[in-house]
């Protein structure tokens, strides 16, 4: 634990080898938070991370996997994301199912804020990217049942609904946030969507948040806490 620590707990990744959740991964390293990986494949998250964080293995798809990962943590990020139309890696398996599992898994083990990474447009059925097997129907599904596990007493969540994901670094971009579920399109870098998660750890005005976020400009940024008192 490093000086820039802000969190003292303990956070499961899950999707951590994912594009956007090895940013997430990055973003906790760099204020020195202690980090758990969960993925199905060790030797990948080894490649990756090397040993500068805990793995535990095993699949969304398994509860007793998932709550073997979450034992002992304070709070979970799932940058969980499905990439098939059809099976284990579908909509239904990984973006509805395995995250009301994880969900689920979480609040059993004590945990006490959950992060999730989701879309914009998930209240939009017609939207063109609904037609991936309904993804975003079920990331809809998935937050619903997040908010009604993590808002009682003791628990707190933050779901962050970002518009098309791309590379590149972090607070590099003013942002631009809002609720509703009203906007259409737009771009953001991953590494501000894992930064928004991480920072939500720690900052109050995140707690059981849910909202859209886009670039707006470039303009670099000092931190983007005060993106939560825009929603506030």
């Amino acid at each position: 634990m490093n000086s820039e620590s802000k969190y003292s707990g303990k956070v499961l990744v899950a999707g951590a080898t994912g594009r956007t959740g090895q940013w997430v991964v990055k973003r906790l390293l760099h204020y020195g938070i202690q980090t758990r990986v969960f993925s199905r494949d060790r030797e990948k998250a080894l490649a990756i991370f090397g040993g500068a964080v805990e793995i535990a293995t095993g699949k969304i798809q398994n509860s007793e996997d998932v709550a073997n990962a979450v034992k002992g943590c304070n709070a979970v990020i799932s940058a969980l994301g499905s990439n098939s139309p059809s099976g284990e890696s579908s909509p239904e398996e990984v973006d509805l199912n395995g995250v009301m599992r994880l969900v689920d898994e979480a609040a059993g083990a004590g945990v006490k804020h959950f992060g999730l990474v989701s879309s914009m447009a998930v209240t939009k059925w017609y939207h063109p990217l609904n037609l991936f097997a309904g993804v975003l129907t079920k990331k809809w599904e998935a937050e619903q049942h997040l908010r009604s596990v993590f808002s009682g007493a003791g628990k707190s969540y933050t779901i962050v609904r970002p518009g098309g994901l791309k590379d590149g670094e972090p607070l590099q971009n003013r942002l631009h946030v809002e609720t509703g579920d009203r906007m259409w399109s737009g771009w953001i870098n991953r590494s501000d969507v894992a930064e928004l998660l991480v920072v939500s750890l720690w900052t109050a005005k995140a707690r059981n948040m849910t909202f859209e976020v886009v670039n707006e400009a470039e303009e670099k940024q000092e931190s983007l806490e005060p993106y939560y008192d825009k929603l506030s």
